[in-house]
Protein backbone atom coordinates (compact mmCIF):
# COMPACT_ATOMS: atom_id res chain seq x y z
CA UNK A 1 0.00 0.00 0.00
CA UNK A 2 1.81 3.55 -0.66
CA UNK A 3 2.31 5.62 2.22
CA UNK A 4 -0.21 8.21 3.07
CA UNK A 5 1.19 11.60 1.38
CA UNK A 6 0.65 14.79 3.71
CA UNK A 7 -0.68 17.64 1.91
CA UNK A 8 -0.03 21.66 3.06
CA UNK A 9 -2.96 23.67 2.11
CA UNK A 10 -1.90 27.39 2.15
CA UNK A 11 -4.74 29.48 1.50
CA UNK A 12 -7.28 26.56 2.90
CA UNK A 13 -10.26 29.33 3.52
CA UNK A 14 -10.10 31.29 0.04
CA UNK A 15 -13.07 29.75 -2.54
CA UNK A 16 -10.23 27.74 -4.34
CA UNK A 17 -8.53 27.03 -0.91
CA UNK A 18 -11.61 25.76 0.61
CA UNK A 19 -13.05 23.37 -2.04
CA UNK A 20 -9.63 21.64 -2.69
CA UNK A 21 -9.78 21.24 0.85
CA UNK A 22 -13.27 19.75 0.62
CA UNK A 23 -12.13 17.63 -2.28
CA UNK A 24 -8.72 15.81 -1.21
CA UNK A 25 -10.37 15.02 2.43
CA UNK A 26 -12.15 12.37 0.86
CA UNK A 27 -9.39 10.65 -0.13
CA UNK A 28 -5.99 9.60 0.91
CA UNK A 29 -4.32 12.03 1.89
CA UNK A 30 -3.49 13.38 5.14
CA UNK A 31 -4.22 17.30 5.18
CA UNK A 32 -2.15 20.26 7.40
CA UNK A 33 -4.25 23.47 6.58
CA UNK A 34 -3.20 26.78 6.83
CA UNK A 35 -5.23 30.50 6.46
CA UNK A 36 -4.33 34.02 8.14
CA UNK A 37 -8.07 34.12 10.04
CA UNK A 38 -7.80 31.01 12.22
CA UNK A 39 -11.85 31.16 13.23
CA UNK A 40 -12.20 30.87 9.85
CA UNK A 41 -9.95 28.02 8.87
CA UNK A 42 -10.87 26.07 12.40
CA UNK A 43 -14.83 26.89 11.03
CA UNK A 44 -13.73 25.29 7.59
CA UNK A 45 -11.66 22.10 9.25
CA UNK A 46 -15.22 21.39 11.50
CA UNK A 47 -17.07 21.56 8.41
CA UNK A 48 -15.10 19.12 6.86
CA UNK A 49 -15.12 16.40 9.87
CA UNK A 50 -18.75 17.00 10.27
CA UNK A 51 -19.38 15.52 6.42
CA UNK A 52 -16.41 13.08 6.30
CA UNK A 53 -15.74 11.63 10.51
CA UNK A 54 -12.54 10.02 9.31
CA UNK A 55 -10.75 13.04 7.43
CA UNK A 56 -7.18 12.82 8.42
CA UNK A 57 -7.15 16.93 8.60
CA UNK A 58 -6.07 19.80 10.87
CA UNK A 59 -5.51 23.58 10.70
CA UNK A 60 -1.74 24.89 11.42
CA UNK A 61 -1.36 28.25 12.39
CA UNK A 62 1.62 28.52 10.45
CA UNK A 63 2.87 28.49 6.38
CA UNK A 64 6.62 27.32 7.21
CA UNK A 65 5.64 24.69 9.95
CA UNK A 66 2.82 23.50 8.15
CA UNK A 67 5.38 23.22 4.73
CA UNK A 68 8.06 21.86 7.06
CA UNK A 69 5.96 18.75 7.28
CA UNK A 70 4.23 17.99 3.96
CA UNK A 71 5.34 16.07 1.49
CA UNK A 72 3.35 18.60 -1.30
CA UNK A 73 2.30 21.83 -0.92
CA UNK A 74 -0.50 23.39 -2.71
CA UNK A 75 -0.52 27.22 -3.11
CA UNK A 76 -4.22 27.77 -2.89
CA UNK A 77 -3.63 32.02 -3.22
CA UNK A 78 -3.43 34.98 -5.24
CA UNK A 79 -0.85 35.50 -7.69
CA UNK A 80 0.60 38.36 -6.01
CA UNK A 81 0.45 36.20 -2.36
CA UNK A 82 2.11 33.16 -4.08
CA UNK A 83 5.36 35.28 -4.14
CA UNK A 84 5.28 36.12 -0.58
CA UNK A 85 4.61 33.08 0.74
CA UNK A 86 7.69 31.66 -0.98
CA UNK A 87 9.96 33.70 0.35
CA UNK A 88 8.75 32.00 3.70
CA UNK A 89 9.03 28.65 3.02
CA UNK A 90 11.88 27.95 0.65
CA UNK A 91 14.25 26.27 2.39
CA UNK A 92 11.73 24.16 3.93
CA UNK A 93 10.03 23.02 0.40
CA UNK A 94 13.50 22.19 -0.91
CA UNK A 95 13.10 18.60 -3.09
CA UNK A 96 9.02 18.95 -2.45
CA UNK A 97 6.44 19.32 -5.12
CA UNK A 98 4.65 22.82 -4.89
CA UNK A 99 1.97 23.28 -6.87
CA UNK A 100 0.44 26.37 -8.33
CA UNK A 101 -3.08 27.54 -8.99
CA UNK A 102 -2.88 30.76 -9.43
CA UNK A 103 -3.59 32.85 -12.65
CA UNK A 104 -2.01 36.44 -12.78
CA UNK A 105 -5.21 38.54 -13.85
CA UNK A 106 -5.38 42.01 -13.91
CA UNK A 107 -8.25 43.62 -12.17
CA UNK A 108 -10.15 44.27 -15.37
CA UNK A 109 -10.13 40.09 -16.45
CA UNK A 110 -8.75 41.60 -19.83
CA UNK A 111 -4.92 40.45 -19.59
CA UNK A 112 -2.03 39.79 -17.29
CA UNK A 113 0.35 40.86 -15.19
CA UNK A 114 2.98 38.48 -16.55
CA UNK A 115 5.22 39.32 -19.40
CA UNK A 116 4.72 37.22 -22.48
CA UNK A 117 7.69 35.06 -21.72
CA UNK A 118 6.95 33.56 -18.41
CA UNK A 119 4.05 32.96 -16.44
CA UNK A 120 3.34 32.63 -12.37
CA UNK A 121 4.46 28.53 -12.40
CA UNK A 122 7.80 29.81 -14.12
CA UNK A 123 8.02 32.86 -11.66
CA UNK A 124 7.26 30.57 -9.05
CA UNK A 125 10.11 27.92 -9.87
CA UNK A 126 12.74 30.73 -9.80
CA UNK A 127 11.72 31.84 -6.53
CA UNK A 128 12.00 27.95 -4.85
CA UNK A 129 15.02 26.72 -7.66
CA UNK A 130 15.25 23.71 -5.54
CA UNK A 131 11.14 22.60 -5.00
CA UNK A 132 9.56 20.77 -7.90
CA UNK A 133 6.94 23.44 -9.24
CA UNK A 134 3.73 22.08 -10.97
CA UNK A 135 1.20 24.11 -12.56
CA UNK A 136 -2.55 22.30 -11.54
CA UNK A 137 -6.04 23.66 -10.78
CA UNK A 138 -6.18 26.89 -13.09
CA UNK A 139 -8.06 25.91 -15.13
CA UNK A 140 -11.19 24.84 -13.02
CA UNK A 141 -13.60 26.99 -11.21
CA UNK A 142 -14.04 26.51 -7.43
CA UNK A 143 -17.98 25.09 -8.05
CA UNK A 144 -16.26 22.74 -10.54
CA UNK A 145 -14.86 20.45 -7.44
CA UNK A 146 -18.44 19.84 -6.20
CA UNK A 147 -19.65 19.34 -9.57
CA UNK A 148 -16.77 18.06 -11.56
CA UNK A 149 -19.17 16.22 -14.12
CA UNK A 150 -20.53 19.49 -15.99
CA UNK A 151 -23.73 18.20 -19.21
CA UNK A 152 -22.21 14.85 -18.46
CA UNK A 153 -18.55 15.45 -19.01
CA UNK A 154 -16.20 15.28 -16.41
CA UNK A 155 -13.90 18.29 -16.73
CA UNK A 156 -10.41 17.95 -17.79
CA UNK A 157 -7.68 19.53 -15.35
CA UNK A 158 -4.66 20.42 -17.14
CA UNK A 159 -0.90 19.75 -15.77
CA UNK A 160 2.44 21.38 -16.94
CA UNK A 161 5.71 20.64 -15.07
CA UNK A 162 8.97 19.74 -15.67
CA UNK A 163 9.44 16.63 -12.96
CA UNK A 164 7.69 13.76 -13.90
CA UNK A 165 7.47 12.45 -10.13
CA UNK A 166 5.81 15.56 -9.59
CA UNK A 167 3.50 15.52 -12.40
CA UNK A 168 2.31 11.76 -11.53
CA UNK A 169 2.13 13.25 -7.80
CA UNK A 170 -0.37 16.06 -9.12
CA UNK A 171 -1.93 13.85 -11.67
CA UNK A 172 -2.84 11.79 -9.28
CA UNK A 173 -4.30 15.05 -7.22
CA UNK A 174 -6.40 15.77 -9.93
CA UNK A 175 -7.95 12.40 -9.99
CA UNK A 176 -8.15 12.33 -6.37
CA UNK A 177 -10.78 15.56 -6.68
CA UNK A 178 -12.80 13.98 -9.26
CA UNK A 179 -11.29 15.43 -12.57
CA UNK A 180 -9.42 13.98 -15.84
CA UNK A 181 -5.81 14.42 -15.52
CA UNK A 182 -3.98 16.04 -18.85
CA UNK A 183 -0.63 16.41 -19.08
CA UNK A 184 -0.31 19.45 -21.02
CA UNK A 185 3.22 19.21 -21.02
CA UNK A 186 6.80 21.53 -19.56
CA UNK A 187 6.25 24.21 -17.12
CA UNK A 188 6.62 26.77 -20.26
CA UNK A 189 2.89 25.44 -20.91
CA UNK A 190 1.89 27.10 -18.10
CA UNK A 191 1.69 30.05 -20.15
CA UNK A 192 -0.99 28.84 -22.34
CA UNK A 193 -2.91 27.43 -19.18
CA UNK A 194 -3.21 30.63 -17.25
CA UNK A 195 -4.53 32.31 -20.35
CA UNK A 196 -6.61 29.42 -20.76
CA UNK A 197 -7.97 30.74 -17.44
CA UNK A 198 -7.92 33.98 -18.76
CA UNK A 199 -10.18 33.09 -21.58
CA UNK A 200 -12.53 31.07 -19.49
CA UNK A 201 -13.62 33.76 -16.89
CA UNK A 202 -14.00 36.04 -19.73
CA UNK A 203 -16.66 33.94 -21.52
CA UNK A 204 -17.93 32.88 -17.73
CA UNK A 205 -18.70 36.71 -17.48
CA UNK A 206 -19.96 37.42 -20.71
CA UNK A 207 -22.10 34.23 -21.15
CA UNK A 208 -23.17 34.21 -17.33
CA UNK A 209 -21.82 30.33 -17.09
CA UNK A 210 -22.54 31.12 -13.17
CA UNK A 211 -19.15 29.79 -12.63
CA UNK A 212 -19.98 26.48 -13.23
CA UNK A 213 -17.88 25.77 -16.67
CA UNK A 214 -14.77 23.74 -17.48
CA UNK A 215 -12.59 22.86 -19.84
CA UNK A 216 -13.37 19.79 -22.02
CA UNK A 217 -11.03 18.04 -25.16
CA UNK A 218 -12.98 16.08 -27.42
CA UNK A 219 -11.33 13.03 -29.28
CA UNK A 220 -11.64 10.24 -31.12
Amino acid sequence: MKTKQTIAVIGATGNMGSAISRALSNANYRLLLFAKDQAKLQTLVEEIRKSNAVANIESVDCSVNASWEADIILLAVPYQAEKEIAEKIREVANQKVVVSISNPLNTSFNGMLTEPDTSAAEELQKQLPHSKVVKAFNTTFAADFSTPVIDGKQVDSFIAGNHEEALQTASELVVAAGFYPILAGDLSVSRTLENMALLLIQETIKSNYDWLAGWKVLHH
